[in-house]
């Protein structure tokens, strides 16, 4: 199990690879535990940043394995309920791996090498910040399936990152679009040349892993809590807390210290 994702750790910045190469990394029961028990350790680890996930060789993920479906021996702890109960609660454990990802401490960033279609898509929606290399493809396909193309998050993420319509088109056609569209939406930030979006992502995640802890870990939560704030005020209101709050870790005073005395300010841990 260890072996189908790999983790590497550097200078503050964790990288998740997707390592099923001759399935473009498919989704399976077996990665999704593995993939939720790494995510929970770069959560809590002190040297850890930012998290930049990619997938091996030619895909970032290709969503569900058909050959062996993720769900089909059901969730951990299912075993002896009956079928409906057993395909829901397995249906919110899978979906349950982006919502983890979107509460996630520390930010995440999708370096897409490749396809990243269903499932695979979803996990990139699921992700702060989205690079592509030229030849990455995406696609919302689960219709395709015969289901809906509401899975995993996708029809909560997409449309706030594409807009409803723009959503609505993609999802209901399933078709695939490559990298240059996705640029041109606003869905990834920057499309580089293949063999190098890993290191675009790295670039980004060493500029955030110069900032504080906790002051990188509240703007994520906060940013993406009012991403569905009722109004301007709400929105303040959790701003004005969480600045309190922060204020009080001595942080503040040690970026000030550190402006007067010319130096680079020397942050705590969280």
């Amino acid at each position: 199990m260890s072996e189908v994702v790999l983790m590497d750790v550097q200078d503050g910045v964790a990288v998740l690879t997707l390592n099923r190469p001759d399935r473009l990394n498919a989704w399976t029961g077996e990665l999704q535990v593995r993939y939720f028990d790494l995510l929970a350790e770069c959560g809590t680890r002190e040297d850890v940043r930012a998290i930049v996930v990619t997938g091996a060789g030619r895909g970032f993920c290709a969503g569900a394995d058909v050959r062996g479906n993720p769900g089909e021996t059901g969730a951990p702890g299912t075993e002896e309920l009956g079928e409906v109960a057993r395909v829901f609660l397995t249906q919110e454990h899978l979906a349950s791996l982006h919502e983890r990802i979107h509460r996630c401490p520390k930010p995440v960033i999708a370096a897409v090498n490749g396809a990243a279609m269903g499932g695979g898509f979803a996990l990139a929606l699921a992700c702060d910040v989205r690079f592509a290399s030229a030849s990455a493809t995406f696609g919302a396909r689960f219709i395709k399936m015969g289901v809906s193309a509401c899975d995993m998050g996708t029809s909560y993420f997409l449309p706030r990152l594409v807009g409803a319509s723009r959503a609505a088109e993609l999802m209901l056609t399933g078709r695939s679009f490559a990298a240059a569209e996705a640029s041109a939406l606003g869905l990834v930030l920057d499309v580089v040349p293949d063999g190098r979006v890993v290191e675009r992502a790295l670039e980004t995640a060493r500029a955030i892993r110069e900032n504080p802890p906790l002051a990188t870990w509240m703007t994520k939560e906060v940013l993406w809590q009012n991403v569905d704030a009722p109004s301007l005020r709400h929105a303040l209101d959790l701003e004005n807390r969480t600045q309190v709050m922060c204020t009080h870790t001595g942080e503040l005073a040690e970026a000030f210290s550190a402006f007067a005395e010319k130096r680079t300010p020397r942050w705590k841990g969280l």
